[in-house]
């Protein structure tokens, strides 16, 4: 079951997570929701979406998670896990198909720590229009993106591989993937000039059927953000 539409303040919760499923509380644009989308495309897990209203959030989704936040997670139990590294996690997890982290401690130790790096640059998809919007001078918070960018590249460069932890697509690729598909929007894409392995990544990622089933145009993601920006977010844009 895809609930497209946002449940808001007022709203009547859904019933119980049918058995053999579990329940996404997600936000069609929101980047830490499509990590959890993207883990559920890729390994074929049977789920069912409950879009929520971020804005003016019902009392029932705040009773199931305090923070207010998606993604969460519910299972037919009425388990509720969230935080998007978490429901990632659980997932690969519970269901043990199509394993998007590794076995090894080591090697998911790497995984955790890339993307402890990794969370060092997403602010700067945030800071930068933000700042060029209230017409601050961006170019030094620029130049530091491109730096963390360029040290991702390296990575890619050294390894040798086609993506982050290999030649076939992983959890760390998911975990930073919804950034990348939103450069056009955010009017960064330039800063990946001067990252060619970044680039070809990026043009690998956007071949994959989970990135496929779980993106936006750019013409959407655009007019969702401007809804976002004058303070009016549209969750419903295009429904």
């Amino acid at each position: 079951m895809y609930t497209q539409k946002s449940f808001a303040k007022g709203s009547t919760a859904p019933g119980p997570v049918t058995q053999g499923t579990i329940r996404l509380y997600s936000m069609r644009f929101c980047p830490f929701a499509q990590r959890t989308r993207l883990v559920l495309q890729a390994k074929g897990i049977k789920h069912e979406i409950v879009n929520i209203n971020l804005k003016e959030k019902p009392d029932w989704f705040l009773e199931k998670n305090p923070l207010g936040l998606v993604p969460a997670l519910e299972t037919p139990s009425g388990q509720v896990i969230y935080e998007s590294p978490i429901t990632c996690e659980y997932l690969d997890e519970v269901y043990t198909d199509n394993k998007l982290l590794p076995s090894d401690p080591f090697e998911k130790a790497q995984q955790k720590m890339m993307m402890e790096h990794y969370s060092k640059v997403t602010p700067y998809f945030y800071k930068i229009p933000m700042g060029r919007r209230n017409g601050e001078d961006v170019s030094a918070l620029e130049g530091e993106l491109k730096e963390k960018l360029a040290k991702l590249n390296e990575h890619l460069k050294k390894t040798k591989s086609n993506y982050f932890a290999g030649n076939s697509i992983t959890m760390i690729d998911y975990m930073m993937w919804p950034w990348f598909e939103r450069l056009e929007v955010m009017e960064l894409k330039h800063c990946l000039d001067g990252t060619p392995e970044l680039k070809k990544w990026t043009e690998r990622m956007f071949e994959d059927p989970a990135v496929k089933d779980t993106m936006h145009s750019p013409d959407t993601h655009k007019a969702f953000y401007q809804t976002y920006v004058a303070g009016k977010p549209d969750y419903d844009y295009g429904l």
